[in-house]
Order: C-alpha cells, then sequence, then structure tokens
C-alpha cells in the first residue's frame, strides 16, 4: 500500500482535547478504508506565517499514513467538510520515518530559555577577546623570535 504524510492545522479556539478527537476521526477515515496510522505527533499550537481565516495561530498534526488511495481520498474529503480545520496537507512518500520529525527534534535541542540566551551572549565576547589576546601573545612572540634571529 503506499505511505503518506498528513499535517492538519486546526484553528487556535478548539482545545487540546477537541484536536485529538478530530485527529481520532480523521484516522478512523483510514482504518475503515482499510490502512493504519503508523505514527501520530502533535506539534503543539503554533504561530502561522500569515493569518488564515482570522487565526493567527493553529493546532499542528502530523499523521504518517500507510493506506489504500480510496481511503486518504475519504480522510480529505472529511478534512475539507471540518469547519475546525483551517488546512492540510498530504503527500506520499517512499518511506515513513519511524524516529521524531524535524519538529519535534528542534523544539528538544532548543536552549532552556531567557537566562540561557543571556548566558551565551555575555560569553560570546568575552570568548572573542580571548581569541585576540592569544593572538596578540602568539604575534608578540612570532616578533621576539624575528628580531633575536636577526
Amino acid at each position: 500500500m503506499p505511505l503518506y504524510e498528513t499535517v492538519i492545522i486546526a484553528r487556535q479556539d478548539i482545545s487540546t482535547q477537541q484536536v485529538e478527537t478530530l485527529t481520532e476521526q480523521m484516522s478512523g477515515y483510514v482504518t475503515e478504508g482499510g490502512g493504519t496510522v503508523a505514527k501520530v505527533e502533535h506539534w503543539g499550537l503554533r504561530n502561522l506565517a500569515y493569518k488564515i481565516k482570522k487565526n493567527r495561530k493553529g493546532h499542528y498534526v502530523l499523521l504518517n499514513i500507510d493506506s489504500p488511495v480510496a481511503a486518504v481520498k475519504e480522510m480529505e474529503r472529511n478534512l475539507l467538510l471540518h469547519e475546525d480545520i483551517l488546512r492540510h496537507m498530504t503527500l506520499r512518500v517512499e518511506e515513513l520515518n519511524e524516529n521524531d520529525s524535524v519538529m519535534l527534534q528542534s523544539r528538544s535541542a532548543r536552549p532552556g530559555g531567557r537566562r540561557d540566551r543571556e548566558e551565551q551572549e555575555s560569553d560570546a565576547p568575552k570568548a572573542a577577546a580571548e581569541e585576540v589576546v592569544a593572538a596578540d601573545e602568539t604575534a608578540t612572540e612570532e616578533v621576539a623570535t624575528v628580531e633575536g634571529d636577526a
């Protein structure tokens, strides 16, 4: 059976519980059609690049699907009819990624918060100053050896 990845963006006004219910409904259409949902990732409430239907944010969900075409078409038809769905996109892929998606990996790789950023910013000038001092000392040593050779 073909493999698909579907990303769904739901309205910001609905709760996380409603997003999970919506995801289960869409997974139900796939399973009724003879397919399986291999993985579901909730990316959470994220900012949109531009307003969509007066919404600035949306709940993002990724579905990895192993299903016949008819089941995916039925799911997409219901996504178009559902009023809480802002956008959706389904792509056919060669293989399903078993690891976390890039969105979840980038979330775990983020620094802890403002304090971490402030510490990194305050360390950067110190490190640059230390490099300049080290380079200056190296240049002084080279000059001393050149004068000693002459």
